[in-house]
């Protein structure tokens, strides 16, 4: 090789180093992309908020990692709003005056978000309520997107299980005495109806609740054959193990809500036996759930993860492929969300828009029940 092509090669080769060197430096300097994300960090439901961040977290050193978004990094800041509508409206009118925040994650309950989306609906900022089933969450304007699925969609999926796979013919169903909880109870009796059960009691409660032994003696009382909880982890946990105290032995069966490593914690052998539908489940061999799992249990020291680590995994890549799409403009941001298409997804396996709808096309149901105190595929055996 002559002189001359060594110096070339050199060159060439100093100036890649630089180039390089200059896009990482870049990459560190350049301001990161704003996301404003608005959820429970403390208050009754601050669990779901510390299983977010952990999603969001992973998603976003994987985005890191593959370059960022036109050379710049994704960021999120996270604002408490403990689920209250409240905070959520406070919130939303900080994140939609703040011109950094390009879109918006949360809030985790539908009336938290429902309550703050005239705000982010008048100010043009996306609000991606990728947690909020209700129904109604996506009439809110063409600002509210989400990956959830709907009560409308959910709850009769569970009815199905139990009443045309399980068999249950009269059942009692206790539910959360919110919003979401009782838009759940009507959709799922509503269902259970069509399929021809009987639905001999119905209770709502409170989040704050404990002692639920006087429902659960009515309940026991009325004879059903089936109780059903539309519940979250905790309080579902808790209400097994009254159940099992008050001599309640029917089968129970739970909304997807209760769907967590938590609730076999806390529910210990009184959860064993107990049906639940699910989008997410972890023995799924779709390389989106094994890679997800196996980048999870790495990052956070061999923990688990639930389906809202799941959820908020999700929600950041799917923010991260609509800003590819739309960039850091609010309004063009909004019309990328009916652009992306098959985005991978753990939850869904490629995830599409109903441009519609504004939802998610096509909701996946896993038939669980816990065996061996653990979540197993339905085998289609009685309990």
């Amino acid at each position: 090789m002559s002189n001359i092509n060594r110096r070339t090669l050199v060159k060439s080769s100093l100036a890649m180093m630089a180039g390089a060197a200059f896009s990482r430096a870049a990459f560190a300097d350049a301001d990161p992309i704003l996301l404003g994300v608005s959820g429970p960090l403390t208050g009754p439901n601050a669990q779901y908020g510390t299983q977010w961040k952990q999603g969001f977290d992973l998603a976003l050193d994987e985005i890191t990692g593959a370059g960022g978004i036109n050379g710049r990094k994704l960021a999120y800041t996270f604002e408490d709003s403990q689920s209250d509508p409240r905070q959520s409206v406070a919130i939303a009118q900080k994140f939609v005056s703040d011109p950094r925040i390009v879109l918006e994650l949360g809030d985790f309950s539908s009336p938290a978000s429902m309550a703050a989306s005239p705000i982010y609906q008048r100010g043009g900022l996306v609000q991606f309520g990728f947690t909020n089933s209700h129904p109604d969450f996506t009439k809110g304007g063409d600002f509210m997107w989400s990956t959830s699925v709907s009560q409308a969609d959910e709850q009769p999926l569970l009815a199905r299980y139990a009443v045309k796979s399980l068999g249950l013919k009269k059942l009692a169903v206790l539910h959360l005495n919110t919003d979401w909880g009782r838009t759940s109870r009507d959709y799922f009796n509503n269902a259970a109806k069509e399929y021809g059960a009987e639905i001999v009691v119905t209770e709502g409660y409170i989040a704050e609740e404990r002692d639920f032994r006087s429902t659960l003696v009515r309940v026991r009382d009325a004879n059903p054959d089936g109780l059903v909880l539309i519940s979250y982890y905790s309080d579902g946990a808790l209400i097994a193990r009254q159940a099992r105290q008050v001599g309640l032995k029917q089968v129970i069966c739970a909304a997807s809500s209760v769907y967590s490593p938590k609730f076999l914690e806390l529910g210990g052998d009184a959860v064993e036996d107990v049906h639940v539908g699910t989008r997410y489940f972890p023995e799924d061999k779709r390389p989106e759930v094994q890679n997800f799992i196996a980048g999870f249990k790495k990052k956070y020291n061999g923990q688990e993860p639930d389906a809202f680590n799941a959820y908020a995994y999700d929600a950041m890549n799917m923010a991260a492929a609509v800003i590819r799409i739309g960039g850091t403009d609010r309004k063009a941001i909004r019309d990328a969300f009916a652009k992306v298409k098959d985005v991978p997804s753990v939850i869904f396996g490629t995830a599409t828009f109903d441009v519609a709808t504004r939802r998610i096309k096509g909701a996946m149901n896993a038939e669980l029940v816990v065996r061996n105190g653990k979540f197993a595929l339905w085998d289609g055996k009685p309990t």
